[in-house]
C-alpha cells in the first residue's frame, strides 16, 4: 500500500463472504465511485461459484466507474485470501436459510414470536452458536496471516461476532458496523425540517450520543447545529403516537423492513431517552410490550418478517447476479449509504471523521462491565480508531440491557467451552422465552436438532 498526495494506491481488501448479493455489491457501488483509493479487492466465500461470479460483476462495476481503480479476484483458501490484506470485510450467512427458519417459527410453537431473530432471543442465540465457531477459525486466520490487518463486521449478531474476534486474538483491530442508528438520525432530520423549516438537512448534521449494545442502541444527546432536539422529540413521540412513515413508498404493512416509529416513541415516553435503531429490533429486546402476539406487533406498526420472504428474496438476488453476469442486466453505480470505504479512507490518513461503531467496552460507556461489546461513537483517523467516552447509561434503559449483556457473555463461554449449558442458561432468561423451564428444556433440545449439522463443535449433551 501507498499513500501520497492525497490518495492511497495498492489497497488490499479482502471479503469474507465474498460471494453475497447484499453487502459485497454495495462496497463494489461504493468503490467505484472512489477516487482517491485503488488497489485488489479479493473474494473468499465456502461458495466458491458465487465469489467468481462476484468477480465478473465487481469488475463491471469498475469498468463504468470514473476511477477504474480496483480489480478484483476469488481466492479458494481463507489464509491465502488474507495474505497482504489491509482490510478485511466479514459479511458471512452462518448456515441456511433453513436454520434461520428453525431460529425464527421453531419457537412460535411455544408462542414466541421474533420480528428478526437474529440477534437476541431463540433466534439470535442459536445464531450465535453458529457463527462463533466460525469467527473462531477467521481470527485465528488473522492472527496468523494478517494481524494488522484492520477488521471490519456485518455479520449478526454483531456484538458477539465482534467480541469473539478479540476474545481469540486480542490484539485485533475489529469494529462493527450497522446502519440502524442512521435511521434515526434521518428522523430526527426530518423532524428538525419540519419545526425550523429548513429544506434540507442531511444525516450527518444530526450529531448524537451512542450509548448501548447492537441494535438495542440509545441516543442521550442529538442536536442539530447545537440546538438541542430532545424537546423536539418529545413532542413527536406525543404527537405521532399513531407513528409517522417518512418513506411514502415503505409502508410498514407492505414492507418487511419499514415501521411506523411506534416502538421508538413508545420507549421515548417511558424513558425519556431516544431508542436508535428499528422498531423491529428494538422490540426483540422487549417482547413483553411489543411481540406477545402478531397482533401486538402490528398494533404497533411493524412487521415479522417471515424466513419465507427472504428465500424468495434470495431467488430474486440470484437470478439478478445471473443476469449481471451474462451482460443482461448492465450494474449501476449508486451510493449504499454504508460507510465502510468512508471508514477504510480515515485509517488510511485520507481524512478524519466520527461515526458509531461496536467494539469491546473499555470504559466508553462507564457503567457496563469491560469486554462487553458496546455500540458508541468513535473517532476514525490515520491508522486509529478511537471509542468516544459516552457517559452512563440510563440506569432504567441499563437495567432493561442488563440480559442482553449476560447473553452475549454466555455464548461467548459456550463457543469458547464447547459447552451448551451457558447458552441455555441464557436462553432460559431471555425475556422473550417466558416458558415454564420444562418448555423451554423441550424448545432449546428442538433448535439444537435443527441446526446441529452447525453445532459439531459443542458437546450436545447439555
Amino acid at each position: 500500500m501507498n499513500i501520497w498526495d492525497n490518495k492511497a494506491e495498492d489497497v488490499r481488501i479482502t471479503y469474507i463472504g465474498g460471494g453475497s448479493r447484499g453487502w459485497a455489491w454495495n462496497l463494489m457501488s461504493d468503490l467505484a465511485m472512489e477516487d482517491q483509493m485503488s488497489g485488489v479487492v479479493t473474494l473468499y466465500d465456502i461458495d466458491l461459484e458465487a465469489a467468481k461470479k462476484n468477480v465478473v460483476i465487481g469488475n463491471e462495476y469498475q469498468k463504468i466507474s470514473k476511477s477504474q481503480g480496483f480489480t478484483y479476484r476469488a481466492c479458494t483458501d481463507l489464509r491465502e485470501a488474507l495474505v497482504g490484506a489491509d482490510f478485511v470485510v466479514i459479511s458471512i450467512l452462518p448456515g441456511s436459510f433453513d436454520e434461520m427458519e428453525s431460529d425464527v417459527h421453531c419457537p412460535e410453537k411455544y408462542g414466541i414470536y421474533q420480528s428478526v431473530g437474529d440477534t437476541t432471543g431463540p433466534g439470535g442465540i442459536f445464531r450465535a452458536l453458529r457463527t462463533l465457531p466460525m469467527y473462531v477459525e477467521i481470527a485465528e486466520a488473522i492472527r496468523d496471516v494478517a494481524p494488522k490487518a484492520w477488521v471490519i463486521n456485518y455479520t449478526n449478531p454483531m456484538a458477539a461476532c465482534v467480541r469473539i474476534l478479540y476474545e481469540v486474538f486480542p490484539e485485533v483491530k475489529a469494529f462493527g458496523c450497522c446502519h440502524e442508528v442512521f435511521g434515526t438520525q434521518d428522523l430526527l432530520a426530518r423532524l428538525a425540517e419540519k419545526e425550523f423549516g429548513v429544506e434540507k438537512i442531511r444525516r450527518s448534521e444530526i450529531k448524537v450520543n451512542v450509548q448501548g449494545l447492537n441494535h438495542f442502541t440509545w441516543l442521550s444527546e442529538a442536536a442539530y447545529e447545537g440546538q438541542d432536539l430532545f424537546p423536539l422529540y418529545e413532542k413527536a413521540a406525543e404527537q405521532y403516537k399513531d407513528g409517522i412513515e417518512l418513506d411514502a413508498g415503505k409502508n410498514w404493512m407492505n414492507n418487511h423492513f419499514a415501521s411506523a416509529n411506534c416502538v421508538k416513541f413508545d420507549l421515548f415516553r417511558r424513558y425519556g431517552v431516544i431508542a436508535a435503531a428499528g422498531d423491529r429490533h428494538l422490540a426483540e429486546f422487549c417482547p413483553g410490550w411489543y411481540l406477545k402476539t402478531p397482533e401486538t406487533a402490528h398494533s404497533y406498526k411493524f412487521a415479522l418478517t417471515p424466513v419465507s420472504w427472504r428465500k424468495e428474496k434470495l431467488n430474486e438476488l440470484l437470478e439478478t447476479s445471473r443476469r449481471r453476469v451474462s451482460g443482461e442486466e448492465p450494474v449501476k453505480i449508486q451510493p449504499s449509504g454504508e460507510e465502510g470505504v468512508k471508514q477504510m479512507k480515515a485509517i488510511l490518513g485520507l481524512g478524519d471523521f466520527v461515526t458509531n461503531v461496536n467494539m469491546p467496552n473499555k470504559g466508553q460507556i462507564s457503567n457496563v462491565e469491560n469486554g462487553v461489546v458496546v455500540e458508541t461513537n468513535a473517532v476514525f483517523s490515520k491508522n486509529s480508531v478511537k471509542p468516544v467516552f459516552s457517559g452512563e447509561m440510563d440506569k432504567h434503559v441499563l437495567n432493561l440491557t442488563q440480559p442482553h449483556i449476560y447473553s452475549q457473555n454466555a455464548v461467548i463461554q459456550s463457543c469458547l467451552t464447547g459447552k451448551l449449558k451457558p447458552a441455555f442458561l441464557a436462553f432460559i432468561h431471555d425475556p422473550q422465552v417466558n416458558l415454564s423451564i420444562e418448555d423451554a428444556g423441550k424448545l432449546f433440545g428442538e433448535m439444537v436438532e435443527n441446526t446441529k449439522d452447525y453445532l459439531k463443535g459443542y458437546d450436545l449433551n447439555w
